[in-house]
């Protein structure tokens, strides 16, 4: 399983390597410093597409972001390839560069909602052997439930023809009412190995499912669709 503590202690680590404050970092990614501390702090992560883009500048491959730790083995390798193109050997170094790079490569698919009254943003990202779904952010916004609640359940399922899969949850049960949105704004899903090849993906269904129960133990529910944002690419 992916370490959030291990992700955000190597985010801190090249962050300060290249001299950033978390101030200059987040305006860099388009974030608040309070979302890179919460990073770093192993509070939550980056979305996906983040993801591929801090790895895209610091030179590392996004296999080792999500492990916590850069592969110094394998970053040898990449100088010997480097050097032996220089000496010559260009037929070699491209069938290398062709197997590292394009078993390493992932593809990354954007996840919207279906349901007009909630904006999500998550992201999906697969190869032919790690697979990654993220949701970061889920607001209630088209809908009038202003209702206080008691307990709510936010779950994460994948549907095939009958089956029916929980894949994640997050769970609100305080003495404290809370209105719907306020507790969305602290949700996101982080979950490994959702689907390892790309046709599952692709042929399943993803549902998040909400129940609130107010203080009368009256249940609301919202079933909220999700969809991929693009064809699924073929992986080889």
């Amino acid at each position: 399983m992916m370490d959030q503590n291990k992700v955000g202690n190597l985010i801190k680590e090249l962050r300060k390597k290249s001299g950033l404050t978390q101030e200059k970092f987040a305006l860099k990614y388009g974030v608040t410093y309070q979302a890179v501390s919460k990073w770093e702090n192993g509070k939550n992560i980056p979305d996906i597409a983040l993801l591929k883009e801090i790895c895209n500048d610091y030179g590392i491959n996004i296999n080792d972001l999500l492990d916590g730790k850069v592969n110094n083995k394998k970053n040898n390798k990449k100088v010997i390839i480097i050097v032996s193109s220089i000496v010559g050997f260009l037929t070699v170094l491209g069938v290398i560069l062709l197997i590292v790079f394009h078993d390493d490569s992932f593809t990354f698919r954007t996840l919207t909602s279906n349901c007009s009254n909630f904006e999500i943003s998550g992201s999906i990202a697969y190869n032919k052997s790690n697979s990654y779904l993220y949701i970061s952010n889920i607001d209630y916004c088209g809908g009038t439930d202003d209702n206080l609640y008691t307990k709510i359940e936010c779950s994460l399922y994948e549907e095939s023809g009958t089956i029916k899969k929980k894949i994640g949850s997050y769970d609100y049960d305080d003495n404290v009412l809370i209105k719907l949105n306020d507790f969305l704004k602290n949700v996101n899903f982080n979950i490994d190995n959702f689907g390892k090849e790309c046709k599952n993906i692709e042929s399943s269904n993803i549902l998040l499912e909400i129940n609130a129960t107010d203080s009368s133990n009256k249940i609301t529910t919202y079933k909220v669709p999700l969809s991929l944002n693009e064809d699924c690419l073929t992986q080889p």
